[in-house]
């Protein structure tokens, strides 16, 4: 048995236990101790695992289990502070409402709008399993996902474009020419609000713009005409953070060892 197989059998066994007593402090502490933190990675095959399982349970146990991950992710910075082994528990409980939400529809909507709020969390583990929570969502809704996104982005704060834009920047979800064109395009409209904004120096607009330094080429590298050619425009701007962003991507080897021409050529703007 792999470990994978292990995280799955004895969180059946801890949520079996919990969905009985009504109690989940077990499974919080096979979490924590589990979690990998503090360090630089927490255990994501763990969390992973976690989803999985939960999408395993009957229906009937669908409003046991929001519940569960609600509470889990509602966990304050407060009390489960960066990078300690009780910041694994909102993030779970985060992952975990994507992975009900995609299995369940009645909680897709619920979901969702638990997903924008949290998305303005401080903690960065905790905006990154909005992302991966959005990416479940995808995987079984995905034009309603796409719909969706497509509002944060026209309406919504920055870090709730930052999530957007993490989340559509992932490969397995990009296979689809369609789709990797409309990422394209959301990435365009997300950039054209940064230049619209007037106070760069908070911490929301560095988080906004360290992400567009890398999901911009994840775009890219899946509809590379369209992706090169907002690149190009964004380097002859004479906005300085959005030529930082065009240099950025031009850095990943996802772009430069599959289309160095195209990377020559945008240097070439920039310079």
């Amino acid at each position: 048995m792999n470990k994978t197989e292990t995280y799955k059998r004895e969180l059946t066994g801890l949520l079996d236990d919990l969905i009985a007593t009504g109690n989940a402090d077990q499974l919080k502490a096979y979490l924590t101790s589990h979690s990998n933190l503090p360090g630089p990675r927490g255990n994501l095959e763990l969390a992973q695992s976690f989803t999985h399982v939960l999408e395993s349970y009957a229906g009937q146990w669908a409003g046991e289990l929001w519940e569960l991950c609600l509470a889990m992710a509602e966990t304050s910075a407060h009390v489960a502070p960066v990078n300690t082994p009780q910041e694994f528990i909102p993030f779970c409980g985060t992952v975990g409402i994507g992975a009900l939400g995609a299995a369940w529809p009645g909680f897709f909507e619920q979901a969702l709008t638990t997903l924008k709020r949290l998305a303005n969390d401080p903690r960065w583990r905790m905006r990154e399993a909005v992302a991966m929570a959005l990416q479940h969502l995808a995987a079984t809704r995905g034009s309603e996902i796409w719909q969706a996104l497509q509002a944060w982005i026209a309406t919504g704060s920055l870090l709730e474009m930052r999530a957007a834009a993490a989340a559509v920047a992932e490969p397995a979800l990009l296979g689809d020419a369609g789709l990797a064109v409309r990422a394209v395009h959301m990435h365009q409209t997300i950039l054209a609000r940064v230049l619209q904004v007037q106070e760069r120096k908070s911490e929301a607009f560095r988080i906004l713009r360290q992400a567009l330094g890398y999901t911009l080429s994840v775009v890219t590298q899946a509809a590379p005409e369209p992706g090169f050619q907002l690149m190009a425009g964004l380097a002859v701007s004479t906005d300085p953070d959005l030529r930082w962003i065009v240099r950025e991507n031009l850095k990943k080897n996802r772009l430069l060892k599959n289309y160095p021409g195209q990377v020559a050529s945008i240097h070439r703007l920039l310079n």
